[in-house]
């Protein structure tokens, strides 16, 4: 008889520390880990290396269908490709975090790349992150997970990944761009950051990225029995 496959949606704002604590949680269980947040990016940075309109959809769009977007594991991290060129820091980098909420509102973008990311969950037991898997990637996932934590809470977290890769930017900097970015993701016309109807919320304002990862982990053995 064929296992299950059982896929794991984690939505919530930026910095909620969804990509940490998914990858954490795709090990524990030997699970299939999928950063779409990184597939957008990796959009974002072709585009800008393309010096391409980034609100020009059709031509974006044009783009992305030959483009590869490719993961593999790693340790801390996991490597991503376009076009089988390694891009994993260069997509983490402040002009890439604040241009990609744009191209992750084109709807024809998101339809392609929603498009591949239901072929690997459709291959796989999965975790899943973004803004909108429990509610559009992923509907019928049987669990959800709304991760949230205040904007100094987020913006501290920037800060100090930012200062771990040797990017100074002001921690004051950083608020506002999580909550323009808040404000982008919340109100965009298509696949809008919503929390979805059947999703459990887990506040990480005060939590350890270790009671966060327990906290999921035990939310999905009450769902998967």
């Amino acid at each position: 008889m064929e296992k299950q496959k059982i896929q794991v949606a984690i939505d919530g704002p930026a910095s909620a520390g969804k990509s940490t604590v998914a990858k954490l949680v795709a090990k524990n269980f030997g699970y299939i880990y999928c950063d779409t947040g990184a597939m957008y990016r990796s959009v974002t940075l072709k585009a800008i290396q393309n010096h391409l309109s980034l609100s020009d959809e059709s031509t974006i769009v044009a783009m992305l269908k030959q483009t590869k977007i490719s993961f593999t594991p790693g340790n801390p991290v996991q490597h991503v490709f376009v076009d089988d060129k390694e891009v994993t820091e260069d997509i983490r980098q402040p002009n890439i975090t604040n241009s990609v909420s744009t191209i992750a509102s084109l709807a024809g973008v998101r339809t392609e790349l929603v498009n591949r990311q239901r072929e690997i969950a459709n291959q796989n037991s999965i975790v899943m992150d973004g803004r909108d898997i429990g509610t559009a990637v992923l509907p019928n996932a049987p669990v959800k997970i709304f991760l949230i934590a205040s904007v100094s809470e987020r913006a501290e977290r920037r800060y100090k990944e930012n200062i771990a890769k040797g990017i100074e930017t002001p921690l004051a900097q950083l608020k506002k761009e999580i909550e323009v970015r808040d404000h982008k993701d919340s109100t965009r016309k298509v696949s809008p950051l919503t929390k979805a109807k059947d999703a459990i919320e887990v506040d990480t304002t005060s939590m350890t990225i270790e009671q966060v990862v327990n906290e999921i982990t035990k939310i999905i053995n009450q769902r998967i029995k």
